[in-house]
């Protein structure tokens, strides 16, 4: 079918562009140098789409997704850069993917203990690098390794993520480096192989992770766009005007906060200015040289943040030359 032919709301991804955006950053990242975070587009149809491209190690957020990449025959090398409290459901993810090398962040003797317990046989010692969220400060790292061992556990490295600083506009590159002198520091006491992190706001400034789990730059948003990562649009919902109102000067399509992440703020429209989301809607007013859409136009609008909005759905259109040309699941949704 033709894209303008999709129920809307539709949520689509631009082959042409996510194929470029793959190779762009395969030529800074080729191979295992670049473990893609699975969590910004929750398919496994994706993540295959990758692994042909080279990169068959993977990075996850929830369990939810480090079973379904492992369901898939994708488990060659599995991080789940968070910790885990729950050690019944990790010890059923790690059962139930038998044939997976599945490594998981830990920052505490508690997580570590849920791990060893769990069946897990491999961790990354997670370390605070100035985003106050998961990991343990640099002067515990090399203490934590030591626990982790003593228990049996294979600690490979360290991980820490600058996500603080992903969209940071003043002296980016100066101040990621700093982040990961931390992490240097940290690595130097765990020791091990693999120094992670990274992502799609430090992609050409990290200069020192083994490996970078960058994600969002496969569809990209508009948040990334305008802190000017280089990275082409691909994800785009497409929406049909429901409403407009002539004196006013207004239209309203049918895709608002329920199926747009709205973290990082209002999507964008071409030639508009948007004005707000609804539950059910997104409210914009035409600039001045754009004509007013008609109730049954098709519009198509940029999320601000890839996330959360692809969480919101369970299907990615596959779009090429205004075609469908695929229909891809978001079969990794859920924790």
């Amino acid at each position: 079918m033709l894209v303008d032919e999709l129920p809307t709301p539709a949520l689509t991804v631009d082959l042409d562009a996510l194929d470029a955006n793959i190779a762009r950053m395969a030529e800074r990242w080729p191979g295992t140098t670049l473990r893609p975070h699975v969590k910004a587009f929750k398919s496994t149809a994706l993540a295959k789409r990758l692994a042909d491209a080279g990169h068959v190690a993977f990075c996850a957020a929830t369990l939810k997704e480090i079973a379904g990449l492992g369901a898939a025959g994708l488990g060659e090398d599995l991080l789940l850069a968070n910790e885990v409290a729950d050690g019944s459901r990790l010890r059923a993810v790690v059962e139930g993917a038998p044939d997976a090398r599945i490594t998981i962040a830990v920052d505490s003797p508690e997580t570590i203990a849920v791990a060893a317990s769990a069946g897990v046989r491999e961790v990354l010692i997670d370390v605070d690098v100035g985003m106050p969220r998961c990991g343990c400060s640099m002067a515990e790292a090399g203490r934590l390794a030591q626990v982790a061992r003593s228990l049996g556990l294979n600690v490979r490295g360290v991980m820490g993520y600058e996500g603080h600083l992903m969209a940071e506009p003043v002296d980016r590159a100066e101040k990621v480096e700093a982040a990961m002198a931390i992490l240097l520091a940290a690595h130097d006491d765990v020791g091990g192989d693999v120094v992670s992190g990274g992502g799609t706001g430090s992609w050409d400034t990290n200069r020192w992770v083994t490996e970078l789990q960058a994600g969002s730059y496969t569809l990209m948003d508009t948040h990334y766009a305008a802190a000017g990562v280089g990275f082409a649009p691909a994800l785009a919902l497409r929406t049909t005007v429901l409403s407009r109102n002539l004196a006013g000067g207004w239209v309203a399509v049918d895709g608002g906060l329920k199926a747009l992440g709205m973290d990082h703020g209002n999507p964008s429209i071409d030639n508009a200015n948007v004005w707000y989301c609804a539950d059910e809607h997104t409210v914009f007013s035409p600039r001045a040289d754009a004509p007013l859409p008609a109730v049954g136009d098709r519009v198509t609008v940029w999320p601000a943040h890839v996330d959360p909005t692809v969480a919101y759905h369970d299907t990615l259109w596959v779009v090429q030359a205004g075609e469908v040309i695929d229909r891809w699941p978001v079969d990794l949704r859920g924790w």
